[in-house]
């Protein structure tokens, strides 16, 4: 589920708005304690039980958009690469008992719901059926029996949304929690909170720091951007954008989906010669699932880099100092440029809404512009859609005259990658590859998307069909491929 409260969106971006506009001119350290008290200016609370508790929300949400941890502790990055946090203050501590009898319990005769309980939960009162949240194993089959629908299923939205099962609740506070050794910074709780609890550390603070301080700083825009605000908004009208709020330039990433599709394309080529399974690299959310839950085929990772990656390491070739930003929906991209186990990495990550909050803070909107700025094949382009990556590696293969007849699973959404993974790690996968995208859509149903996939499928559609016909190859031979690596090791 995605919420679709505007006042929880409101209040976030205006957060991210101010911070950013008070690091623009070089005021935040001296003007950030003022936030709370200028969005929440009292006497009377808006959202929740008193002011003191809204300014306290908006506190936390401005530590995080500094690039903090909700209670203003820097993160250590050495210990792990956790992006994801729940806002204490703002947590409501849902119900912690996952199954609730409600009143519309009969107290019947059949009492099907105590006779399909192995756990001894249930226990029959004067009035109605109760259950004992201390013996529920939340296995569900009191509700499923129950013939009036009595029983009601009351998982906390975050807990719903998880799909490695990484957020619990503390039983002492009641708050939510996550679980780092699960947490793959997927980032679809943050969205599926009712009452905007969790969010994710933001880079917008350095990014500006580095502008202002006269840096080279390239913004790497995913080619899932493309359709997101409308067929008249096009690369052109980013990359203007882009350098009005202070990059030096921008590039299309769809480039680097070129560069990622060819040498993942050789390194498959090699593995089906050798009958070795191998799945994708350039979903963040899937790597680390793999990783954190299926670490036994870890070597079945592609070591070909991301595309964001991909594009780092070619700019950094040219201009070491550069300072590199990856701009797109997706939340597990923080989580990739947080680990210095990848070498010449993008430096920060945005989503859309932060982008945003700096395009406002600069007083900067996107202005339609033609459709001329191309740095990719449609393949490249393609990259953001489920499915995509797999249709440019098999592009790739074509135009290297490699006649691997592969076959590849494509799962579209975390859900689908357990299934293939699990099957992988059984012998039992009888496919040759496994493209993996943690998000349903692709990297275009990203958790900090602007619109949804299916609002923006025309718009994205009439884009892409307007670019040239070059292929991959074509796209690439201007690029210095002996300049940089494009894998990991």
């Amino acid at each position: 589920m995605v919420t679709n409260d505007a006042t929880i969106l409101k209040i976030k971006h205006e957060v991210l708005y101010r911070v950013a506009k008070l690091a623009y001119e070089g005021k935040l350290e001296e003007e950030k304690d003022k936030i709370p008290y200028e969005m929440i200016p009292g006497p009377k609370a808006q959202f929740r039980c008193c002011i003191y508790k809204e300014r306290e929300v908006i506190r936390q949400r401005v530590n995080l958009a500094e690039g903090k941890t909700p209670t203003g502790e820097k993160p250590d990055y050495s210990k792990g690469h956790k992006i994801v946090y729940v806002i204490p203050s703002a947590c409501e501590e849902c119900p912690i008992a996952r199954y609730t009898v409600t009143n519309n319990c009969q107290n019947c005769m059949g009492k099907a719901c105590y006779n399909s309980c192995n756990f001894g939960a249930i226990t029959i009162g004067m009035n109605q059926a109760y259950i004992d949240p201390s013996k529920c194993k939340e296995c569900g089959k009191c509700a499923a029996a129950c013939p009036y629908n009595a029983i009601a299923d009351l998982m906390r939205p975050c807990r719903k949304s998880c799909p490695v099962d990484a957020l619990q609740v503390d039983p002492d506070t009641g708050l939510a929690m996550i679980d780092d050794e699960k947490c793959i910074s997927c980032g679809q709780c943050i969205h599926s909170c009712p009452f905007g609890a969790i969010g994710s550390i933001t880079y917008i603070v350095d990014i500006i720091n580095a502008i202002r301080e006269g840096k080279k700083v390239y913004a790497m825009v995913a080619p899932a951007l493309e359709g997101q605000f409308g067929d008249k908004i096009t690369m052109a009208s980013l990359k203007k954008a882009a350098k009005e709020i202070g990059f030096t330039d921008m590039i299309e990433l769809g480039l680097g989906g070129d560069l990622t599709a060819l040498f993942e394309a050789r390194e498959w080529a090699e593995a089906y010669k050798e009958g070795k399974q191998l799945t994708t690299s350039c979903c963040p959310g899937f790597v680390n699932m793999v990783k954190k839950h299926f670490p036994k085929i870890a070597d079945h990772v592609s070591t070909t880099v991301s595309p964001m990656c991909a594009v780092s390491r070619m700019v950094k070739a040219k201009e070491p100092d550069a300072i590199t930003v990856f701009v797109g929906p997706c939340v597990a991209k923080k989580s990739e440029a947080a680990d210095s186990g990848i070498e010449g990495n993008a430096d920060y990550v945005l989503t859309i809404g932060e982008f945003r909050a700096m395009m406002k803070a600069k007083n900067v909107e996107l202005e339609p512009e033609e459709n001329d700025y191309q740095q990719a094949s449609v393949f490249g382009k393609r990259f953001g859609n489920s499915g995509g990556v797999t249709n440019a590696v098999l592009e790739s293969l074509k135009e290297e005259n490699q006649n691997a007849d592969v076959t590849v699973t494509v799962c579209n959404g975390a859900a689908e990658c357990k299934k293939a993974l699990l099957m992988l790690q059984a012998g039992r996968l009888k496919t040759d590859f496994i493209e993996g995208m943690a998000c349903v859509g692709g990297c275009v149903g990203g958790p900090s998307r602007h619109k949804s996939e299916m609002e923006t499928k025309r718009f994205r559609d009439k884009l892409i069909k307007e670019a040239d016909g070059r292929n991959i190859l074509e796209n690439l031979s201007e690029v210095d491929l002996d300049s940089f690596s494009m894998y990991r090791h």
